[in-house]
């Protein structure tokens, strides 16, 4: 075999390697979007209500930046959130002039809700796997995600090093 059939032998495996991981996440976020249904709320609607729950009253700029989207439009998607009682307003108590933003208790309800159907939705998945390869394919996520820069948004920081049982 000559190193020019190896070096395309390489390639190809990089392709599939890369092809197998982005098929899997699209598969993930395909069954995970088909999950919302019944809450009626969008991937973008559940995502900015994770990120206020989880930085606790951030003011809406911040939810903006996590979400990588325009302040203009995480205002709408926090506007539909409050109409339906998930999050609520309050002034920043450091800047009058700035508004922050908060999960209700009917928001958090959700929330766990939301996480439980989104383990449901996984645990189908990975059914084909036996134990050990659900293991043996999170010990090399892991080691993937902790071998990258950490994000600017933090996004995936509770990811790093997480040894939460698959």
């Amino acid at each position: 075999m000559s190193d020019h059939s190896t070096d395309a032998d390489r390639e190809s495996d990089r392709e599939t390697l890369r092809d197998l991981v982005m098929t899997t996440a699209r598969a993930l976020r395909r069954r995970w979007f088909g999950n919302l249904d019944p809450w009626g709320l969008s991937p973008h609607e559940v995502r900015a209500l994770m990120v206020v729950d989880r930085l606790g009253t951030p003011r809406l700029g911040e939810v903006a930046r996590r979400l990588h989207i325009a302040p203009r439009s995480a205002t709408e998607v926090i506007d539909r959130l409050d109409e339906r009682g998930l999050t609520e307003r309050l002034p920043d108590e450091h800047d009058r002039r700035a508004r922050c933003v908060r999960t209700t208790e009917a928001g958090r309800h959700m929330l766990t809700e939301l996480r439980a159907a989104q383990g449901v939705g996984a645990d189908d998945y990975f059914a084909v796997l036996s134990e050990d390869e659900r293991e043996q394919l999170a010990g090399l996520l892991r080691k993937l995600t902790d071998a990258q820069p950490p994000d600017d948004d933090h996004r995936h920081a509770d990811l790093r090093g997480h040894r939460k049982h698959i």
